[in-house]
């Protein structure tokens, strides 16, 4: 999908699809194309989406796969919103990869472990003496990204005067140490993520609306792993693969360890997923691995659909 779009395509059409939708979407863009006759731009270099770590085929996924390849060679600031383990942080390294900033820095900063005064001084850089400390002066890390890619996550977690802060900083494109009055310019991609529903936050006033609008400008929702059918077993073989041991075949699965992850579903995602296969790998050592190497709620699905009485098979 990523290809295709930076190959030039339009758009794309995931299976099973509806014949009209089909028809009304060429002449659509049938359409645009002869308004942009006159245009001279040439395609994009093709991308693989393969080394970013995204995995999936799933109609959403495959969603995700588009908007990433638009918000790729765009610059303008990005918001993912998903659920926690939803691959938030794997979505904005596939954005600055796959774009212009590629070769510039791409930095992450997870806004909830810090306090404001921290965060601040952290994204913004603090001048000498700015508080008790500071014993000398320190860029922040929107310099040391200067050029690339910040992400900024958890941003829901943030207070109002730190969110008026970053409003501040995307509007004029200056940064202002703390306890400094000398504003520097910076040239840097900002992409925020959350995973709480920042639209109904800034409806209900507990997050600034401007500052949500600023950063929607491109908006990209990932799926919680319950909803991309068929994904998990390809994330299974996926982190199997990943996580065995060098020059070694990657564990197979029993059918009741299949039939366990499938009915699981799975409330912390992808993450869980993942960390739930790297404890079964721990655990397994003849190269085959049962339901009872899964964690106990994962397991348990599996068993339910046994009868007690064996003799009853």
């Amino acid at each position: 999908a990523v290809q295709a779009v930076a190959g030039g395509a339009s758009d794309f059409i995931g299976k099973p699809f509806d014949i009209a939708a089909v028809v009304a979407l060429i002449r659509r863009y049938l359409d645009a194309r002869r308004e942009a006759a006159d245009s001279t731009a040439g395609p994009a270099e093709p991308l693989d989406l393969s080394r970013s770590g995204l995995v999936g085929r799933s109609a959403p996924m495959v969603m995700v796969y588009k908007l990433i390849a638009f918000a790729a060679r765009s610059d303008a600031t990005t918001l993912i919103l998903g659920e926690s383990g939803t691959g938030k942080e794997l979505v904005a390294r596939a954005i600055h990869d796959f774009g212009a900033r590629a070769r510039r820095p791409f930095v992450s900063v997870n806004c909830s472990g810090l306090t404001d005064t921290l965060l601040e001084a952290e994204l913004f850089g603090h001048a000498k003496g700015a508080f008790t400390g500071s014993v000398g002066e320190r860029a922040g890390l929107f310099e040391a990204a200067e050029g690339g890619t910040l992400f900024l996550d958890e941003l829901a977690s943030t207070s109002a005067a730190f969110q008026a802060s970053l409003l501040r900083v995307l509007q004029s494109g200056e940064v202002r140490r703390v306890g400094s009055t000398q504003a520097r310019r910076t040239n840097v991609r900002v992409i925020g993520a959350s995973n709480a529903p920042l639209r109904a936050l800034a409806s209900e006033g507990k997050f600034r609306p401007d500052l949500f609008y600023r950063l929607s400008v491109l908006s990209i929702e990932l799926p919680p792993l319950r909803d991309r059918t068929g994904d998990v077993e390809l994330l299974t073989q996926h982190f199997l693969q990943r996580y065995c041991e060098a020059g070694q075949s990657p564990p197979r699965l029993t059918r009741e360890a299949i039939d366990s992850l499938a009915a699981y579903d799975f409330p912390g995602n992808v993450r869980e997923l993942e960390n739930a296969l790297r404890r079964a790998i721990a655990l397994s050592s003849n190269g085959l691995m049962t339901g009872d190497y899964l964690p106990a709620e994962i397991a348990s699905k599996g068993h339910a659909g046994r009868p007690d009485n064996l003799e009853q098979r």
